[in-house]
């Protein structure tokens, strides 16, 4: 792949001047690796402080997309149900031997998304470009799937759950979330924060990179390093809590800041209520 990210990274670099054919040409192949999984915008690594890096040629090669795309008609149904896209962005193409679960009933997943074998989309929901969906991951009604965010093995997101999504800077860390993490309905994951494996995120929690994190087992402050994500750490079990004001007006007034709490570490008990959803599969 190096002559691929290579190319891309020159024509990024020139711009708008950049020879549209080329451009073009590179994205769609960048597009087919993204899509089977050969390539990815972030990815494991040991040698990184938070275990992932990221790949900015990547992200370089998206932008060419939309960039050098034209914006055309990809309505359905000859006009009956009008959509207006950059041709370079279509949707993604399957079939039964992709071992792809995609209920009918509204969902779109952009072409150079990766999703495994044994991936369930329930209706409606949404997985954008360069995303990577891990084998086995549920992604249930009204989820967001953010442009390259990397979501790892056997992940339930639950019901409206948002995972943002990152291209630019393009050397900005995308939201991870590793393997057998269960995120609960209406949660937020934001610019960049990491979710390490299994850990639980309660209904309505959100976290974002720059989130302080309670975490009350061990009597410490989560906070992110100097120039690094928020990292929920394995097996975490949080949910939604607030911490007081305590200076100017706020105190006064009583005011509280939402905070997300970690009120324990995975037991067998929380094993136990997090393996219902095999019976769906």
């Amino acid at each position: 792949m190096s002559d691929l990210a290579g190319t891309i990274t020159a024509l990024f670099e020139q711009g708008s001047s950049a020879p549209r054919d080329a451009a073009r040409d590179a994205f769609v192949r960048l597009r087919t690796e993204l899509a089977a999984g050969r390539v990815r915008a972030a990815e494991p690594d040991p040698a990184s402080p938070t275990g992932w890096r990221v790949n900015v040629w990547v992200k370089q090669g998206i932008l060419l997309g939309f960039r050098f795309g034209d914006n055309v008609d990809m309505g359905v149904g000859k006009g009956r149900w009008p959509f207006f896209d950059k041709d370079t962005m279509p949707l993604k193409a399957f079939d039964a031997a992709a071992g792809v679960r995609i209920v009918p009933g509204g969902s779109s997943v952009r072409e150079g998304a990766y999703l495994g074998s044994g991936v369930i989309c329930m209706p409606p929901m949404y997985i954008n470009i360069g995303a990577y969906v891990g084998e086995g991951t549920l992604v249930d009604s009204h989820a967001l799937v953010g442009s390259c965010a990397q979501i790892g093995r056997k992940v339930h997101l639950s019901a409206a759950a948002q995972v943002g999504g990152v291209i630019e800077p393009v050397g900005a860390m995308p939201v991870i979330i590793e393997d057998d993490v269960l995120v609960g309905g209406n949660c937020g994951i934001y610019e960049g924060a990491i979710v390490r494996r299994r850990a639980v995120l309660a209904s309505g929690t959100i976290i974002t990179g720059s989130t302080p994190l309670y975490d009350l087992p061990n009597s410490r402050i989560i906070k992110p390093e100097p120039g690094q994500p928020l990292v929920v750490p394995e097996g975490a079990v949080v949910v939604p809590g607030a911490r007081a004001v305590t200076v100017g007006a706020g105190k006064e007034w009583g005011l509280s800041l939402a905070t997300p709490v970690i009120v324990k570490y995975r037991d067998e008990k929380t094993d136990a209520r997090t393996e219902l959803e095999r019976w769906i599969r």
